[in-house]
């Protein structure tokens, strides 16, 4: 009883001094090590067997020594240095230069358009034809019949286009010394005449406003004015106040 009362005490004691057992990662790096140590430790025994002339082991018992102890660990799949990162190697973006100066030169296209399109939906269409005195306006005047309208001003004074068209006729005529016809694109002509100069050809595309002439006093004229008639598609001279008025226009 006695003897079996020490053993149990010691028994006791040396379970209640017993270290707790290593954790899970530190007990794999310790066998690893084992491992690792192993392999060195057959590697120098067989070479000191070979130094001792001993008996040749048959190829199936060959160690083939490791040169470090990462290599061992990897030989057991256990550590060692994993693949090298992919090396990222930068790409030069190559320009189409043609391409780049195309795209340019369509926008820049673009904006011109665009631009001239807001330019012709602000300018007038119809003006005008000259500044002055209104002196004399379509009907019979002096026995005769006056297919026109007067205006009055200096000489020189600018005589514009009163819509856009194309000059058809500009140069001497009987009884306005010198006149331009300019026909437009609904048929409609307008006669400017008794100018003192003309500064449009025949067949000259013109705008509405832009100068064509300068006022004077030339073939059967009493003063300096511009003489304006306007002629309907079908060739009948009509009231060009009524013919301005309707296009908004005021004399």
């Amino acid at each position: 009883m006695l003897d079996e009362a020490v053993e149990s005490a010691s028994t006791r004691a040396v379970s209640t001094h017993r270290l707790p057992p290593p954790p899970s990662a530190l007990r794999g790096r310790i066998v690893v090590a084992a491992v690792a140590v192993g392999a060195f430790a057959a590697a120098g025994a067989g070479q000191t067997l070979h130094a001792l002339g001993s008996d040749s082991p048959s190829s199936a018992d060959e160690v083939t020594p490791l040169a470090n102890a990462a290599d061992g660990a990897a030989a057991f799949g256990v550590g060692g240095s994993g693949p090298a990162a992919p090396q990222v190697l930068p790409v030069a973006k190559t320009v189409d230069t043609a391409a780049e100066a195309q795209k340019l030169v369509k926008s820049q296209q673009i904006t011109e358009n665009r631009e001239a399109a807001e330019i012709e939906a602000k300018r007038p269409k119809y003006v005008r034809p000259a500044a002055g005195s209104f002196t004399s306006g379509y009907g019979g005047r002096w026995g005769e019949m006056h297919y026109g309208i007067d205006i009055a001003g200096p000489i020189g004074t600018p005589i514009l286009a009163a819509a856009d068209g194309v000059v058809v006729e500009a140069g001497p005529a009987s009884g306005f010394g010198l006149w331009v016809k300019v026909e437009h694109d609904d048929g409609t002509t307008t006669v400017y005449g008794h100018m003192d100069t003309f500064s449009v050809r025949k067949g000259q595309r013109v705008m509405a406003g832009e100068q064509i002439a300068r006022m004077g006093n030339r073939g059967f004229s009493t003063g300096p004015h511009l003489h304006f008639e306007v002629w309907n598609p079908a060739g009948m001279k009509i009231n060009p106040l009524t013919w301005l008025n309707g296009k908004g226009v005021s004399v």
